[in-house]
């Protein structure tokens, strides 16, 4: 039976994907911690445990009727982000892909009465969530790598439906996972005229004190393993904008038991702004035993009404 043997919530921010010297100046000297960290967290991870694919919780590639995982052989081409195409232009990328998962969690969403397409076009495009994080931890390591999109239309308890299905695909093929949820956790940017004055990665640019706090609560709750209090504090959490209705961290906590996991995370590098929002890299070691297997329990009501509310799919 296959299992999730590593799990994280990481930063895929733009900054990390400028050279060295640009960091710089815009960090007023020292370099963004975050970029170091990824570094460190394939040195510890990705290099060394056993495992046959990633999967990353794409926070960028918004869908509209489904949930879709990429289901094609390879991925390979030049990307340019359609957002920063001024940073991130023309970046080489090659890795195989997981057809057999992907087919997988597609056969399996009627399961948790949620839908997943499987997707092998060529031309499927391709986000930076996914790319930055691979050119970090996947380049050159030969791996399975496989993205899963957010459904703009879905709500926690679709969110962890599909990690549901995540979960039971994983075991279905007898594969070994990380999961990468790649995302930031509050995620309200700084307007236009004002955001070059926000650029470095002090705390102090977070968009509001309150958002501040409402971060360093989850991260100290996400290193005693305290899953369960996420959970059920998601409707609190929204009103500071988590990135993508925090469907990338959701997914995942689909995947592993929700509110039975205990998964205490490490965390690499520091907390720091990315013109406005909440970056940080958490990452989830196997616990001794494994990570629960997925299972039904009910989403945060509150969460639910203000989903119900004013549309938010634009907190991505």
């Amino acid at each position: 039976m296959g299992e999730v043997v590593g799990a994280g919530i990481l930063a895929h921010v733009p900054t990390i994907m400028l050279d060295e010297e640009t960091r710089r100046e815009l960090n007023a000297g020292p370099d963004f911690s975050l970029v170091g960290a990824l570094h460190d967290l394939r040195r510890d991870v990705f290099e060394t445990v056993d495992y046959d694919t990633v999967v990353v919780l794409d926070s960028h590639w918004f869908t509209t009727v489904e949930f879709v995982v990429t289901a094609q052989d390879r991925r390979a081409g030049l990307f340019t982000a359609e957002e920063l195409p001024r940073g991130m232009c023309r970046i080489p990328y090659d890795w195989r892909g997981d057809p057999e998962l992907a087919w997988a969690m597609d056969g399996l969403d009627t399961k948790h009465s949620t839908w997943v397409t499987a997707i092998d076009d060529a031309y499927l495009p391709m986000y930076y969530a996914t790319l930055n994080l691979w050119k970090y931890l996947g380049e050159g390591l030969d791996k399975l790598w496989i993205s899963v999109s957010v459904a703009q239309t879905g709500d926690m308890e679709d969110f962890l439906r599909a990690g549901r299905v995540l979960g039971d695909a994983i075991a279905a093929t007898d594969r070994k996972v990380l999961l990468i949820a790649s995302g930031a956790l509050s995620h309200t940017f700084w307007k236009l005229r004002e955001l070059r004055d926000h650029e470095a990665a002090g705390v102090e640019h977070i968009r509001t004190p309150e958002a501040y706090a409402a971060d360093l609560d989850r991260i100290e709750w996400f290193k005693a393993g305290d899953h369960k209090r996420v959970l059920d504090t998601m409707g609190e959490f929204m009103p500071f904008r988590p990135e993508a209705m925090f469907a990338h961290y959701l997914m995942l906590a689909g995947a592993v038991g929700e509110g039975d996991n205990t998964a205490t995370a490490r965390q690499y590098g520091d907390y720091e702004n990315s013109i406005g929002t909440g970056q940080v890299h958490l990452w989830f070691d196997r616990p001794e035993g494994g990570f629960p297997r997925p299972h039904a329990t009910p989403a945060d009501p509150e969460y639910l009404r203000q989903m119900a509310g004013p549309d938010l799919t634009a907190a991505g």
